[in-house]
């Protein structure tokens, strides 16, 4: 399936010149997204500067009621929220192999990393699929949009320093309360990360319960900062 939608692409844009993603108008090749629809994205101006949660009211307020306690990671940030058509795109991603999405919504979310200002890692960690999980996927979709990133920040992506020992349950599927038992011990970090500045990065943050497994086994690792990049943060 990703080789025939590849192909079709290519012989559209051959055919009739590069296309809008969402709404099929004409549009940029690097980008593949219109003006009108980039505008009309769910973009995500007012979120926790810790774990990325869309706030409400104020935009003083810069912290969630529980980072305000206890800061879940050191800065992150989400690009979305997690709504359509952004759900659309991270979805056909996973599922039907649409790496030109991947591609798009990477360099959306590192155009974001920049305008905040938020100094670079040291490297960057895209959460691991288990090796079952990968075989039945073809690609890591976070680790194509840390890619897109890496080109941006000139800084490494770090593809095997978390490895995914569990096959878990897709987080997807449960309640949020079993949501952190699942990815209990899921993830080993191999090597020291002593003093080291890291980013996070994934497609989709809901509870934020992977995102967190990973930050403490990099943490457990020696990591002196762990920050987090997604795409969409619900």
């Amino acid at each position: 399936m990703p080789f025939i939608y590849r192909w079709l692409t290519s012989v559209q844009t051959q055919l009739l010149g590069p296309r809008c993603v969402l709404c099929r108008a004409p549009a940029s090749l690097a980008r593949e997204l219109c003006g009108d629809c980039e505008q009309e994205l769910p973009w995500l101006t007012h979120a926790c500067v810790h774990c990325a949660l869309p706030l409400t009211g104020t935009v003083g307020i810069t912290r969630c009621h529980r980072c305000a306690r206890q800061p879940r990671f050191d800065r992150a940030l989400a690009a979305f929220a997690y709504d359509q058509p952004i759900r659309w795109l991270i979805t056909r991603l996973k599922f039907d192999g649409r790496l030109a999405h991947a591609r798009l919504l990477g360099d959306l979310l590192a155009e974001r990393v920049v305008h905040a200002g938020l100094d670079a890692p040291e490297m960057l960690v895209p959460v691991p699929l288990h090796p079952s999980g990968y075989r039945r996927r073809g690609f890591n979709q976070s680790e194509r949009l840390a890619r897109r990133i890496a080109r941006v920040q000139r800084r490494p992506v770090a593809s095997g320093l978390v490895e995914r020992v569990r096959d878990t349950v897709a987080q997807s599927t449960l309640s949020a309360d079993r949501r952190a038992a699942n990815v209990r011990r899921a993830f080993v970090c191999h090597g020291s990360l002593a003093g080291r500045h890291v980013a996070i990065v994934d497609d989709v943050v809901t509870t934020g319960q992977t995102a967190l497994a990973v930050a403490r086994c990099l943490r457990t690792a020696g990591a002196a900062r762990v920050d987090l990049y997604c795409v969409g943060r619900a």
